[in-house]
């Protein structure tokens, strides 16, 4: 079958997104959309190959309609076509997806990541109709599978009945599971994209195309490089660069992943500021491990 080419081949960051407060906006915090173009542009400049909006990072499931859409078009005019915007399109069901890939493809974005159906724990059958009705809108596709946050795993059977869908051209990867990039590879040709940032290293050296990655907010020049070195076949080179980093890298794939990245932003010098509801500050407990992890990370990166 057929694919719409698209090069996956980077660091594509699954973008935080900065508020102001604001009193009359949802939990007293707007969108702050000037800071948030000139973090993609920054992402560009540093090497990025794209960036992902409205992810889980990217708090959609807190934004309104209106906020979400808007998001993207920054997003795309910030971009400029120098790399890929990636949107995310998440819903409780197909019907919901599909319009805001509808919006996506008309706003500009070049590719889409899908969630299976939140808050919902999907058949397989189910799945692939939720897919389908997504693939029909014409945009490339990256499949995300995140059990943990969908209760739907994407097993690589079940990946690999995706891969058949029109459109379908990637699947992000965020099990931990490091075995599925094989299995994956023995049943389809999807492309596997790297998904949690702590087993970036092991899968980027077992052959995935790409990274869909958080802690980049951060650590763009150093992630960009990490890849890069990957790719080149310099891997002692690029496992003594990420063994510094991983600490840090593993609070991606905890359940406060978002609060942790946007304060790391703030510890390396950029603005990662707040969250809105449900999400609140770290712990006293988890600021202080989080800290210790970051300052490894940034001490290591400062001697260099």
């Amino acid at each position: 079958m057929s694919k719409k080419p698209i090069d996956l081949g980077g660091v594509i960051v699954a973008t935080a997104l900065p508020y102001k407060e604001d009193a009359a906006a949802a939990a007293g915090l707007a969108v702050d959309y000037d800071r948030f173009a000139e973090h993609c542009n920054w992402l560009i400049e540093n090497g990025c190959h794209g960036v992902g909006p409205n992810g889980s990072l990217g708090e959609y499931s807190s934004l309104t309609d209106e906020e979400r859409r808007t998001v993207i078009k920054v997003a795309v005019d910030a971009v400029g076509g120098r790399g890929l915007v990636v949107a995310g399109v998440h819903g409780v069901g197909w019907h919901q997806s599909v319009r805001w890939t509808e919006l996506a493809a008309e706003d500009g974005a070049d590719a889409v990541l899908a969630l299976p159906p939140t808050m919902y724990r999907a058949s397989d059958d189910e799945v692939v109709e939720h897919y389908r009705h997504i693939s029909d809108v014409g945009l490339p596709m990256m499949i995300y599978n995140n059990p943990f946050d969908t209760k739907v795993d994407l097993v690589p059977t079940l990946v690999a009945r995706l891969a058949e869908i029109e459109n379908i051209i990637a699947v992000k990867e965020f099990s931990g599971d490091v075995r599925r990039y094989f299995e994956i590879r023995e049943l389809s040709d999807i492309a596997v994209v790297a998904g949690a940032d702590d087993v970036l290293f092991e899968l980027l050296v077992d052959g995935a195309e790409g990274w869909f990655a958080g802690f980049p907010n951060a650590f763009p020049k150093e992630s960009v490089e990490i890849f890069t070195l990957v790719k080149d076949g310099k891997i002692a080179e690029a496992r003594s660069l990420y063994q510094p980093l991983v600490a840090a890298f593993r609070w991606d794939s905890r359940t406060e992943f978002v609060q942790a990245i946007k304060m790391g932003m703030d510890l390396v010098g950029r603005f990662g500021g707040p969250c809105r509801p449900p999400r609140g500050p770290l712990s006293a407990t988890h600021e202080e491990r989080f800290r210790a992890d970051m300052k490894r990370a940034t001490d290591f990166i400062a001697t260099r």
